[in-house]
């Protein structure tokens, strides 16, 4: 009998090891920052709505562009993030903002406390000026997905974006 509660356990417990070893197929943590980059500005670009249009999604930051100064007000460091795309508004008249980040290790918080500040800043710059505005920053959207990337959506429709947008990381 004790052999056979012996052998039981034991494959009990080889079976929840495998488990935890079953992985999705493409995760997150397969993909090169490249392709984790491509993934989300594909996501961003095909579900983010008409804002993607004037505000076009970069997944580096160059010298010649505004990337350096959308990320700095978004609070987002380089260092902090293996993989991004951002579609922001650099022009502080409307509440936009989409990111997606796939945090450098040990730096989830960090980047999470960066979007959060951002969220609130825009609260705040809109709460006395434009009434729609921060409607739309105070419905702003921002979690952890389950592959470990932060998204963040700040739009008009926010749900509906943050779903599709979702979706489409997590399908892949």
């Amino acid at each position: 009998m004790k052999k056979m509660l012996t052998l039981a356990l034991a494959l009990a417990l080889t079976v929840t090891a495998l488990a935890g070893c079953a992985g999705k197929n493409g995760s997150a943590s397969d993909k090169t920052p490249e392709e984790l980059a491509e993934l989300y500005s594909s996501a961003i670009t095909d579900n983010g709505g008409e804002m993607v249009e004037y505000n076009p999604v970069f997944t580096e930051v160059k010298e010649d562009d505004m990337s350096a100064i959308i990320l700095e007000n978004l609070g987002l460091l380089v260092e902090d993030m293996k993989a991004f795309a951002v579609s922001s508004s650099a022009m502080n008249v409307q509440a936009y903002g989409i990111a997606a980040v796939m945090p450098a290790e040990g730096k989830t918080e960090a980047v999470t406390s960066a979007l959060q500040s951002y969220i609130d800043a825009q609260k705040a710059s809109f709460e006395q000026y434009l009434a729609d505005q921060y409607e739309v920053a105070s419905s702003a959207k921002l979690e952890t997905l389950e592959d470990g990337t932060v998204l963040m959506v700040m739009c008009e429709d926010q749900d509906t974006v943050f779903d599709a947008i979702s979706a489409a990381i997590l399908a892949d």
